[in-house]
């Protein structure tokens, strides 16, 4: 009987062996299996993550870089570009043909008048102010305005509320239209400015900024030039200011029927004066 204890226990230790050797196989395997399979996430994470930080850097650098070098945030910020309208006043022709003072209005006046000439240089008014707005134009588009012409040259035919309608249309934040002024006393000089009244039934709700583009245009201007301040004069009869929907200023440079001033609105250094002075009254109305 104890041989066949002895002979059983034998058989006993041997499968208990046995299994525990598959077992050790078995967990030694899984480990393998999962250490290469953790190896893999890993380095699956570790190309992903790569993937992403190049991706990151390839939007911020700037456009053109090779570097690749990362844009600061406060480079990626740009400022409002400004659209400002010219409208040299006048033409070589004016027309009589009448249109409506305002929108709605019963009242007409003549589309557009000729305008006034150089009691010394004999040059009509509205060669001067295109030659003025030329300038204007290179002097604004320098300092990183939007710029719009009314118009290029003198043969044209363009009325009040047509010129008006191109400011409006571009939404311009500010409209200037340049004029000379005229007076039957030759000794009469210096420059003034034109806007809507406050309570004007066709765009007072402009008044404001009408006015303060007036203020900050002929003060600027008068000291660029030397010019005499002749004040804001604020006027609901202008077809050109009532038909607007954006800020507008009509600036008087100077008057043409004086000597001095006539002489000085057709020479080029002062043409250059006057354009620097319109633009610094522009920079301070929008600093402002």
């Amino acid at each position: 009987m104890s041989g066949k204890t002895g002979k059983y226990k034998k058989i006993i230790t041997a499968i208990l062996t046995s299994f525990i050797l598959l077992i050790s196989v078995t967990a030694v395997t899984g480990f393998i299996f999962f250490t290469k399979n953790y190896d893999i996430v890993i380095e699956t994470d570790n190309k992903q993550e790569a993937h992403v930080k190049e991706k990151a850097k390839e939007k911020n650098s700037v456009p053109g870089n090779a570097g690749n070098t990362p844009q600061s945030t406060s480079s990626l910020t740009t400022e409002k570009v400004f659209t400002v309208v010219i409208d040299a006043g006048h033409q070589k022709v004016g027309d009589p043909g009448q249109e409506p003072v305002a929108p709605g209005a019963s009242q007409t006046k003549a589309k557009v008048a000729s305008g006034t000439k150089g009691i010394v240089t004999q040059k009509p008014e509205c060669e001067v102010t295109l030659e003025i707005a030329q300038i204007l134009n290179a002097e604004l588009k320098s300092r990183g305005y939007n710029v719009i012409m009314v118009r290029e040259s003198n043969d044209v035919n363009i009325s009040n509320s047509e010129r008006a309608a191109v400011a409006n249309n571009a939404n311009a934040d500010a409209f200037l239209r340049l004029h000379c002024n005229g007076s039957n006393d030759s000794n009469v000089n210096g420059a003034l400015s034109m806007c809507q009244t406050k309570n004007n039934p066709y765009c007072g709700s402009l008044y404001t900024y009408s006015r303060k583009l007036s203020e900050c245009v002929l003060s600027c201007l008068c000291a660029e030039t030397g010019a005499k301040n002749r004040g804001v004069s604020e006027t609901d009869s202008m077809s050109g200011i009532n038909w607007c929907k954006v800020p507008v200023t009509i600036i008087e440079m100077g008057f043409m029927t004086n000597p001095a001033e006539d002489r000085l609105l057709s020479d080029v250094d002062y043409q250059k004066k006057l354009a620097a002075g319109i633009a610094n009254g522009l920079d301070l109305y929008f600093k402002n």
